[in-house]
């Protein structure tokens, strides 16, 4: 193991004892106390299977096999998920062929982040991620399951999965994609359209049809943003079979990989091999490391702590930026480069990708998986013989150098994140995707509380010049943090003019974001009196992601003599639902600490001061 590594990997594992210790006393308690079934009376046996077919009754009630819960994230609006709708009926045939049972235990939300960039649902979008984590909790809580089986793939929805099953570590579970849509328009000319339409040189059905020419079909957007990271990220932790991420939803080793994944489920039951075996720091570390290699999703700058956090390990945004300084950058997917998903796959996908890492001692081996192997496994990749899946070494190198290299040919000798701080507080700037000349500015401040309101004033030409857009109230407390997406397009425009431009923001930008300076998660938020609340018009503003450094260049005895901008109240809260999070708004933690809405195993840590 790299030495770099295993000291970050010792800190971690030194700083989160206590809350492993007790999150691990907790999964032990519950094996112990609420073994699956046996501790159910015959009144609560008989609700839990009444409606089962003649088979798994029999099965059920003499306590023959095992019961599988399939936790399904499914709706047929989001892409990603519209195939989920057959896998219950599959995973039940494919369970009841090896003596087992399963169950649909429950359903949880799956909102899209693409359909409500720019809306208010937005707003409600990061929160969702902890009602799918208390509404998979609340599915496996009839404690009739040996086990589960995760149907979610999208932004929130995975973390949300994983956060509440990991409240159940002391049971396998085993995470089952659906794989990404074919290529359709690329998403570089997609990117392209889009800034021509916030010029003002596009009709809106011309954006239409290429935003419908490149999300098209069934499966996960190609893109690499959030749900495309969660799936790089489950397979390098182990929580999902080799190879299995980024196989197409129509394919025949989609059916076969379904099968594999009951089989392998039924495997940890029988060992066992239970969740919180393989959620550990060392698989947390692992996950940090792809991430950064692959240049993804700034979202996991937020939810790998939240995860973390569910199984008692505390990581911060110290430990990504200590790793980003040794792990290479390995993949250029949009919108780091020009390829997609697909283009990542056809190369050699994760199975290379996890080969170069561990050539060069970044990933540990010393972990568990739903393989029952460590992670040496998933270098192997799939394929179909006789119709059974099967594992062979995968391919000595990349297929495409300009989207997957090995740790000899990096794109970039260091990961795609950079911590900044100074007085303005800590943020988070994704740098894998910036040229070089962006990667610093300083400029005047444009300050604003409002996204719509910055790309009003960038169509009224008020942006055309050097400045830093600043927007606030934008962080958890103030609004539930909303993605800014709908900034890219006009800033990317203003930089294509030639301008010094740059976003500094409490809210969060997406795995979409790339090509302009933005540092964002900034907190102390302007709702808890952070220091981005003083922020004036014309203030200087410097930020530079190489060092890390985030200065607001006015001086302390200035600061200090002005007045914290206020949040305006905001009737819109109160509208479309948004009024049913207010509690979630009022009790979140900061982003550094995975902006929890609810109760985790390091509580008692945190009420400590640690």
């Amino acid at each position: 193991m790299d030495r770099s590594l295993k000291k970050v990997l010792e800190l971690v594992t030194a700083r989160s004892q206590r809350a492993r210790e007790q999150y691990l006393s907790n999964m032990h308690l519950q094996a112990q106390q609420y073994p699956p079934r046996a501790s159910l009376s015959c009144g609560n046996l008989a609700h839990a299977i009444a409606a089962c077919d003649e088979q798994s009754k029999t099965r059920l009630s003499k306590a023959q096999g095992a019961n599988l819960a399939i936790v399904t994230a499914y709706n047929d609006m989001l892409s990603a998920h519209q195939p989920y709708g057959v896998y219950p009926r599959q995973l039940k045939q494919f369970a009841a062929s090896r003596g087992a049972s399963a169950q649909v235990a429950g359903g949880v939300p799956a909102m899209c982040d693409g359909i409500t960039q720019g809306q208010p649902g937005m707003d409600m979008s990061l929160f969702s991620r902890d009602v799918i984590a208390m509404s998979t909790a609340v599915a496996l809580s009839h404690n009739a399951f040996d086990g589960s089986l995760c149907l979610g793939i999208c932004d929130k929805i995975v973390p949300g999965l994983l956060m509440g099953a990991l409240s159940f570590g002391h049971l396998p579970c085993v995470f089952v994609p659906a794989g990404p849509m074919p290529s359709g328009l690329s998403n570089k000319e997609k990117h392209q359209i889009r800034q021509v339409y916030a010029a003002g040189k596009l009709e809106k059905s011309a954006l239409l049809e290429a935003e419908m020419a490149s999300y098209h079909s069934p499966g996960t957007c190609t893109f690499y943003g959030t749900a495309n990271s969660n799936q790089l990220l489950l397979e390098v932790m182990g929580l999902q079979l080799p190879g299995s991420a980024f196989v197409a939803p129509d394919s025949p080793l989609r059916l076969a990989y379904n099968e594999a994944a009951v089989a392998q489920l039924l495997n940890c039951i029988e060992r066992p091999v239970p969740l919180h075996d393989i959620v550990t720091p060392q698989s947390i570390i692992n996950a940090v490391v792809a991430l950064l290699a692959s240049g993804g999703s700034t979202n996991h700058t937020i939810h790998l702590i939240a995860i973390a956090r569910m199984a008692g390990i505390i990581l911060n945004w110290q430990d990504f930026a200590e790793l980003s300084r040794i792990v290479p950058l390995l993949v250029r997917i949009y919108p780091n480069g020009d390829g997609d998903v697909n283009d990542f796959q056809q190369a050699g996908g994760i199975p290379l990708l996890v080969a170069a890492l561990m050539d060069r001692g970044l990933l540990s081996d010393d972990v568990k998986t739903v393989m029952g192997k460590g992670l040496a496994a998933y270098i192997d990749v799939p394929h179909l013989s006789d119709g059974e899946l099967r594992w062979q070494r995968s391919i000595e190198g990349s297929r495409n150098n300009s989207v997957l290299r090995d740790a000899r040919q990096p794109f970039a000798n260091q990961g795609g994140l950079t911590l900044m701080s100074g007085k303005l507080g800590r943020g988070i700037v994704k740098t894998s995707a910036l040229q070089e000349r962006h990667k610093t500015i300083r400029a005047p401040a444009r300050v604003f509380e409002d996204q719509a309101k910055v790309v009003d004033a960038f169509e009224r030409g008020e942006l055309s010049r050097d400045c830093v857009v600043v927007v606030r109230f934008q962080g958890p407390k103030a609004n539930g943090m909303p993605e800014l997406h709908k900034l890219t397009p006009p800033l990317g425009v203003l930089q294509d003019r030639g301008f010094a431009v740059a976003l500094l923001t409490d809210g969060r930008m997406s795995g979409a974001s790339g090509k302009v300076l933005a540092a964002i998660h900034v907190y102390p938020e302007a709702a808890e009196g952070g220091l981005i609340a003083k922020i004036r018009d014309g203030d200087m503003v410097y930020l530079n992601s190489e060092t890390g450094e985030m200065a607001l260049e006015v001086d302390d005895e200035a600061l200090a003599e002005r007045e914290p901008a206020t949040q305006s109240a905001n009737q819109q809260q109160q509208l479309l639902g948004r009024n049913l999070f207010a509690g979630f708004r009022r009790s979140v933690t900061a982003a550094e600490e995975g902006a929890l809405t609810m109760g985790s195993a390091n509580d008692t840590e945190r009420e400590s001061g640690v």
